[in-house]
């Protein structure tokens, strides 16, 4: 037991004086801030890539607030969607097209629509011939014939209430028997009835359609017309147009695939592309340094050694998460960030979504 307590002292001693050995030098050594000679030989070295390009850029001299960007359309990019699902018809543009405000892009099957907008508008074409018939009345030769059959039945009426007059006279010297002056009395009244129906359809006829009939008329137009504008806006909405005036950047879809708002891509993106914009991430430390009409540039992989200048047009009200994240595997993906946006005088072999590295004047 004696020898195990002496051994365990033993390691004691050895350990202590490993750590003391490790505390002096460190603190030799100076803070980890401070770089070493070791470290700045090494830092001095340049090695050349294995293969491809050296995608190194060099860091600009000057008081810059830099930081990665996106480059954009004058006005974002504008994501078109339909309004309904189907199948896609017809695609009318490509990439690249330039299209006025309102152009159709695209469109969807739409036979049914069609042939619902055909059966409106015929409906509607018979309520109106309704109505207006109704507006002019009855034609003059119908009502000439109506004056004229009314006209005869007054002359029948007259002669039948002649032979009632004639018949009772002769009733009462014994010269016609009481069943003649009946059928006479019966004819006359009879008669005088078609005469007073006659005479009320005279007067319908030069008097012209009831207001009621025209309201009718009217109202039976306004629903037709209602029912072609529906089926008309159903068709018109099977045509996707362009919502703003610009460049067709992207085309999503093929004719023949079957698309649905409720997805994640849209049909086609746009974009106003008569201006270019870099949309910059910057640091929340820096975000005091950056002013409005600053001076800037932007440097691309893409082309090395190109400054692409422009200025600072407009400043982010709220921050957020990075819009542009590196390949770097250390790239902090939590850090606050500023949007702002830089104009570009140049657009010169640029495009859209093409990621660059931007810098700010600060001074």
């Amino acid at each position: 037991m004696i020898k195990q307590g002496r051994w365990k002292v033993s390691l004691g001693v050895v350990f202590f004086a490993l750590l003391s050995l490790m505390i002096v030098r460190s603190v030799l050594a100076g803070p980890q801030t401070v770089p070493n000679d070791r470290d700045k030989t090494k830092a001095q070295k340049t090695v050349a890539p294995s293969g491809g390009v050296d995608e190194r850029t060099e860091v600009p001299v000057g008081n810059y607030v830099a930081g990665n960007g996106i480059i954009e359309p004058a006005d974002r990019e504008t994501k078109v969607a339909s309004q309904i699902a189907g199948r896609i018809a017809r695609v009318l543009v490509k990439e690249g097209d330039v299209v006025d405000l309102g152009a159709p892009l695209a469109e969807l099957e739409s036979a049914s629509e069609r042939a619902a907008l055909d059966a409106a508008e015929g409906d509607l074409a018979t309520s109106r011939a309704e109505l207006t018939r109704t507006l002019r009345g009855q034609r003059k030769e119908d009502v000439d014939a109506i004056i004229a059959d009314t006209e005869a039945i007054k002359a029948r009426s007259e002669q039948s209430q002649t032979t009632l007059q004639r018949t009772q006279k002769l009733a009462q010297t014994g010269a016609a028997t009481p069943d003649e002056l009946d059928r006479a009395q019966r004819q006359a009244d009879a008669d005088r009835s078609s005469l007073e129906g006659a005479e009320a359809r005279r007067k319908a006829a030069i008097a012209g359609s009831r207001s009621e009939d025209i309201v009718i008329a009217q109202a039976k137009v306004q629903a037709a017309l209602a029912r072609r504008d529906q089926a008309k806006a159903t068709l018109d909405r099977l045509t996707i147009r362009a919502p703003i005036g610009g460049e067709v950047l992207q085309v999503k879809f093929r004719a023949g695939e079957y698309y649905a708002p409720t997805g994640q891509e849209p049909l086609v993106v746009m974009g106003d592309t008569s201006k270019l914009r870099v949309r910059m991430d910057v640091d929340e430390r820096d975000i005091a340094k950056i002013k409005i009409g600053a001076a800037a540039f932007a440097t691309l992989n893409a082309f090395p050694g190109r400054r692409v200048q422009g200025k600072v047009v407009e400043i982010g009200k709220r921050m957020g998460r990075k819009n542009v994240r590196t390949d770097d595997p250390t790239e902090r993906i939590d850090t606050k960030i500023l949007e702002v946006v830089i104009e570009l005088d140049d657009k010169s072999g640029l495009v859209p979504g093409l990621r660059v590295v931007s810098y700010v004047d600060a001074s």
